[in-house]
């Protein structure tokens, strides 16, 4: 099975939540106020969003007066291509001249951070680039075996202190150490405790200043990893971590599991944020560039 085709059978219940109840709305009904009122709704429901959906109705309803919106059809392509006008250009990941390129990744726990990250690390080694896993979160012995497993998959150099320790040490340690190994991309895992707790911003904030004293300018890439099942949760964290550290890119895992992906749209809308990646199972080569034409088109067909 290809990639698109993964990735539909991955949006089957963002699917169900959001084209075919659309086409239900429609079937039979002529395009007025009360079936654009239920579309709006639908819309919302589905995690995209009041932002996106307000946008997304207003062309509409200014299509539906002139007669361009009169059928399931012509309702369904307009709202196809406001999609994909909201969700813009691709902007795919993309690893730098200068290195190393620094990643740091951040999340709350139990998103699917430490594979996100080891999954990316396979990529690169697949493009030929060197890779350095560094262990910042020191709070789980767990986290940094986890990630050593994946280091150890991946083929890369892995940078570790111990339990405990303080993590903008080790990201500092690893920035150095990959400077003086000549490695192409370093990517740094950090602890993810509850979004609410103003300590885990606080530490973040530290660990980005002691990469920056390591390599003036860095990370490149500051990639938040958000689990496409929380919905609207989802928004809150990027809103929460933008705030704090300033986010560059977004992972969207889990987009498989869930009837919410619709919050790719409440995420780029809100916060104007490119999201970067997505995950649509369980495989090394289920991280892929996120492609805002294809996604939509997925979601479609």
């Amino acid at each position: 099975m290809g990639f698109f085709d993964r990735l539909k059978e991955s949006l089957t219940k963002t699917r169900k939540g959001l084209v075919e109840k659309v086409e239900s709305i429609f079937t039979g009904r002529k395009v007025d106020e009360t079936t654009l009122e239920e579309l709006e709704e639908i819309l919302i429901m589905s995690d995209v969003g009041t932002n996106a959906a307000s946008e997304i109705m207003t062309v509409i309803r200014e299509k539906a007066k002139k007669g361009e919106a009169k059928d399931t059809d012509s309702v369904k392509g307009l709202l196809k291509s406001e999609m994909i006008s909201i969700l813009g250009d691709f902007q795919p990941l993309m690893v730098s001249e200068s290195k190393p390129f620094v990643i740091l990744a951040v999340g709350v726990n139990g998103v699917g951070k430490t594979t996100t990250i080891g999954k990316l690390a396979s990529r690169f080694r697949s493009q030929g680039l060197s890779v350095l896993l560094a262990a910042g979160d020191t709070f789980r012995a767990a986290g940094i075996e986890q990630l050593e497993i994946w280091a150890k998959r991946a083929d890369t150099q892995f940078v570790q202190h111990q339990k405990g320790s303080d993590p903008a040490a080790v990201a500092y340690d690893a920035v150095i150490a990959a400077q003086s190994r000549g490695i192409d991309v370093v990517i740094i895992d950090t602890a993810g405790r509850l979004h609410t707790k103003t300590n885990l911003m606080e530490e973040l904030k530290k660990v980005k200043r002691s990469i920056d004293k390591a390599l003036p300018g860095a990370p490149a890439e500051v990639l938040l990893v958000v689990d496409a099942t929380t919905g609207q949760n989802a928004l809150r964290q990027a809103e929460i971590f933008n705030e704090t550290i300033g986010i560059t890119g977004i992972a969207l895992t889990k987009l498989d599991g869930t009837a919410k992906g619709g919050i790719v749209f409440a995420i780029k809308k809100g916060l104007g944020m490119p999201v970067r990646l997505i995950g649509v199972g369980e495989g090394i080569d289920d991280l892929r560039d996120f492609d805002p034409g294809e996604f939509v088109e997925a979601l479609f067909s």
